[in-house]
């Protein structure tokens, strides 16, 4: 592993990098050098025309709107809460914000309206950019619960209410543009007046336990993370992107916002991905994708169902031995490994007849960079695709660490592990297991939490990351499971319930999986089909069901999915094996609560909502 001194010196030379810059300067630049590339791209209507701005008119919007927010009395260091889709208004509401002096707090669109007086209510949100109805009528009923507030800015002029409260889109940008002509370098004065150590968004964790907590975020560990990636070769200059990911996820502010900015990017927008984002991807063809696992599990369902559907044995064969070419190949790229010649053109063969068009069909064929993080990537997803030819780079981080503080690049990843410390981050691992990291990418701590703050970053520097994991001798991480989730067996066995739910979620059928035992003498699971893929396999499979309740109680589906469960207990120790299960006639979604809006677990809600499922389990 690097030493001290060598990560100190990787350190300043980011730094210099970075140079003391805001995320102001970084659009100025961008602006001036590259204004007449495009910037963001956005449609509201299925398969309608792109609309665009480049990066010279992003920058003058941004100007506009920040004279808007001076105008409705927006002073330094102010919040401005943002609760829109992933859409051009809402970056430039956010950049608005930023040159204004203020600060921009993305809400995720999945807040109720008792979380969202508690997130507004904490970071003292003095204005509000809302999209229409949908967010209308779960801000009204808690506005006599947030006095700090003084205006709501409704982008779907149709849906602006009457009353001073209320402003339209168009109404924001025109006292922008007033304000502008009276004090035309006043915004200046306010970007002046920025300093790296100033933050540049408050994001909220997505509240898996209690109260979701804000994590400040200043320019100067975003530019450092921004040149990190750059540095380590996870960026793509003139990248093509989708945006889908909710804003408030520091992975897709990351490289949607500043990594797009430096980049000079072109990004497409996305707004609902469970119905668009197939759909979009195709469209835009992009040169670099980041998913999270479940988004990555879903493309691999689609495609691994068209593959089965294949009634053509030889052409089933063919695609199988291409992609067994395709992750040997991938394979022998990893850190320490060699690829043959021999191998070589092997893959290139498979990669021109048959792994090409295959990720063609995903609109994947001129992904430069694939990325992962948020949860560990099952094996076997990383494998699927590695046989399509397309390395998934898993990254890993969390908004309190500005995003990814470890990454795979294309030149030193291993698949199966979250790859090696940015340059200049410390990263090791404590005596229990518990991964730690130091340096400027880590925040300053929680807003109003100074408890809490204290919790997250030792008087040594050290941000306790909350993750098991370990390190080996390539300096490679690899995460185990959250600390606070490892189940506990009645015979005092450790067990990673992440582990087996990878295993059991690998089988296209299984949507969602959450393991169970703290406490208890053996491992139980609950069980979702997806949606995606069950109707799909039940036809081919000839079961008749009407809808996924229906399904779920089908003895041909129940003995898929039992067998599913045998294969998983076939790869696992005894003490991690599933010896009782349920399936559920539901789907999980964040809209039912059991997943956070990054399409993770929350594993008390389940285990709160599902107890009387939990407890039959154990009852035999």
């Amino acid at each position: 592993m690097t030493d001290e001194s060598g990560i100190l010196a990787e350190r300043k030379d980011i730094e210099r990098m970075a140079g003391g810059r805001t995320v102001c300067d970084m659009l100025a630049e961008t602006a001036a050098e590259h204004g007449d590339l495009p910037a963001y791209s956005d449609t509201w209507s299925d398969g309608g025309e792109w609309e665009t701005i480049t990066w010279r008119r992003t920058r003058e919007l941004a100007l506009q709107i920040a004279a808007g927010f001076i105008e409705l009395g927006v002073q330094p260091g102010e919040r401005v809460g943002i609760m829109l889709p992933n859409c051009t208004e809402h970056v430039l509401a956010d950049l608005g914000a930023v040159h204004a002096g203020g600060v921009p707090v993305t809400f995720y669109a999945t807040l109720a309206a008792e979380q969202i007086a508690y997130v507004a209510g904490n970071c003292e949100a003095r204005i509000a950019v809302v999209d229409g109805p949908g967010e209308l009528a779960r801000w009204q009923p808690v506005l006599d619960q947030l006095p700090s507030l003084r205006k709501i800015i409704v982008r779907d002029a149709a849906a602006r209410p009457a009353g001073e409260m209320y402003l339209s889109w168009a109404d924001l940008l025109e006292l922008g543009a007033r304000r502008q002509a009276q004090f035309p370098a006043e915004v200046d004065s306010r970007v002046a007046a920025i300093t790296p150590s100033d933050p540049v968004t408050l994001l909220y964790t997505s509240g898996t336990t209690g109260h979701p907590k804000g994590v400040l975020i200043t320019h100067e560990s975003v530019l450092y993370e921004v040149m990190a990636t750059e540095v380590v070769g996870n960026a793509v200059r003139n990248v093509r992107w989708v945006s889908y990911l909710p804003l408030a996820h520091i992975a897709e502010r990351m490289l949607t916002v500043y990594l797009g900015i430096r980049n000079v990017g072109h990004v497409h927008f996305c707004h609902d991905a469970a119905s668009q984002l197939v759909g979009i991807v195709g469209r835009v063809r992009p040169t670099a994708f980041f998913g999270v696992p479940r988004v990555w599990e879903k493309f691999q369902a689609g495609i691994s169902a068209l593959l089965n559907a294949e009634p053509d044995e030889a052409r089933r064969a063919a695609v199988a031995a291409a992609m067994s070419t395709g992750l040997r190949y991938i394979r022998s790229c990893q850190y320490g490994q060699q690829t043959t010649p021999e191998l070589a053109t092997e893959f290139a063969a498979a990669q021109e007849s048959v792994l090409g068009p295959i990720r063609q069909l995903l609109g994947m064929d001129e992904v430069e960079i694939a990325l992962s993080a948020a949860a560990p990537l099952p094996p076997d997803v990383g494998d699927f695709f590695a046989g399509l030819g397309l390395r998934i780079l898993d990254v890993y981080g969390m908004s309190e660490t500005t995003g990814a503080f470890t990454s795979n690049t294309p030149d030193a990843f291993k698949l199966g592990t979250v790859g090696r410390p940015s340059p200049g981050i410390e990263v090791r691992i404590a005596d229990d297991g518990e991964i730690l990291t130091r340096g400027p990418l880590n925040t300053p701590g929680y807003l109003n939490l100074p408890e809490q703050t204290a919790e997250l970053i030792d008087a040594d520097g050290w941000l306790h990351t909350g993750d098991i994991g370990s390190i080996d001798a390539d300096a490679f991480v690899s995460v185990v499971d959250r600390k606070k989730e490892l189940i506990i067996t009645s015979g005092g066995e450790n067990v990673s319930p992440a582990a087996v739910e990878n295993l059991l979620v690998a089988n296209p059928l299984i949507g969602q999986a959450l393991a169970y035992g703290d406490g208890r003498p053996y491992l139980v699971a609950v069980l979702t089909l997806d949606s995606a893929v069950a109707p799909g396999w039940a036809k081919a499979h000839g079961v008749k069901a009407d809808s996924l309740a229906e399904l779920a109680a089908d003895p041909t589906v129940l003995a898929e999915v039992g067998r599913a469960v045998d294969e998983a207990n076939s790869r696992l120790a005894r003490v991690q094996q599933i010896k009782y299960w349920r399936l559920l006639p539901v789907e999980w979604t964040a809209e039912s609560e059991e997943l956070t809006p990054t399409l993770k677990l929350k594993r008390r809600v389940v285990h709160a909502k599902y107890a009387d499922v939990i407890d039959a389990l154990y009852a035999h």
